[in-house]
């Protein structure tokens, strides 16, 4: 199920990419957060109820998390204009490394020293996509730098909530708050829209509800710890789309860099899954 919702999520990025060369990415990220903020409503009343959802015991954090994903959508569409699909999912692909390197401040989490020195093996393959100095880097890769910090603290934040509130609460929270987030932009760069242009953008509303519900259930099933690693699905999908729609290849060293950085986030879920385990008799 998480498989097929990564999916889902490479190909609405892939018809954003399309979408942006003629709307702007709040009016993007407003539609898709209206349906998003309706489905929330639904899923939370069919199974606590709408008023029970939105009691929750850190509310600002919860609020804070809404607009921050919503802002963080909205630079990921801004950057996934001036870089390929793959190339952006690969930069992007650092985020759970950022994770692990902000839940000892924030979080006040131990890592271990296998861990630490596989955040510094990810971020040594970052900066072998990247390849300062060499002329391949570009200050759009800079803004998908920032959208993976962005989702970094989002992630960072959703455990902090996940010890007090209901998964109910937490998505009615987002839905909600990030649809109201991108809303306060979203009329100050709002272009006119063709049928073609609304029906893509229906589309991207409908499979990211449908990618979101195969999520809650795959984490219903399986601890997220263990999931992890399958998440980088999305990272073989970019390259897939953007080599069959945009005609898009990576080069062996970003490639390089690639593996690396996705083989020290595996490590990494390994090493976490090893810890939530109880020891041995």
């Amino acid at each position: 199920m998480l498989v097929i919702a990564t999916l889902f999520f490479a190909s609405q990025d892939a018809l954003t990419k399309h979408l942006m060369k003629t709307l702007s990415a709040p009016q993007i990220v407003a539609v898709r957060f209206f349906f998003f903020a309706l489905f929330a409503l639904l899923f939370a009343g069919r199974r606590i109820g709408v008023k029970a959802a939105f009691r929750s015991q850190c509310a600002w954090l919860q609020i804070a998390r809404g607009l921050l994903l919503s802002s963080e959508i909205i630079v990921f569409a801004y950057a996934i204009q001036f870089l390929g699909l793959a190339e952006m999912h690969t930069l992007f692909a650092c985020f759970p490394l950022l994770v692990t390197a902000l839940s000892v401040p924030l979080l006040q989490e131990t890592v271990g020293w296998r861990r630490w020195l596989a955040v510094c093996c990810g971020f040594l393959g970052t900066l072998i996509i990247l390849r300062p100095g060499s002329g391949v880097f570009q200050s759009a890769a800079a803004i998908a730098l920032c959208a993976a910090l962005m989702f970094a603290w989002y992630n960072i934040l959703t455990r902090q909530v996940s010890r007090h509130d209901s998964l109910e609460t937490s998505l009615l929270y987002v839905g909600v708050f990030g649809f109201l987030g991108a809303l306060v932009s979203a009329p100050f760069f709002w272009q006119p829209m063709g049928v073609a242009e609304i029906l893509w953008l229906l589309f991207i509303s409908v499979t990211s509800i449908i990618g979101h519900l195969l999520l809650i259930k795959a984490l219903m099933l399986v601890p997220a710890v263990i999931l992890q690693p399958f998440n980088y699905f999305i990272l073989l999908w970019a390259m897939l789309i953007g080599f069959l729609l945009y005609g898009e290849v990576l080069s062996p060293l970003t490639l390089l860099g690639a593996g690396v950085v996705v083989g020290s986030g595996i490590f990494i879920a390994r090493r976490e899954y090893k810890q939530t385990q109880p020891p041995l008799p």
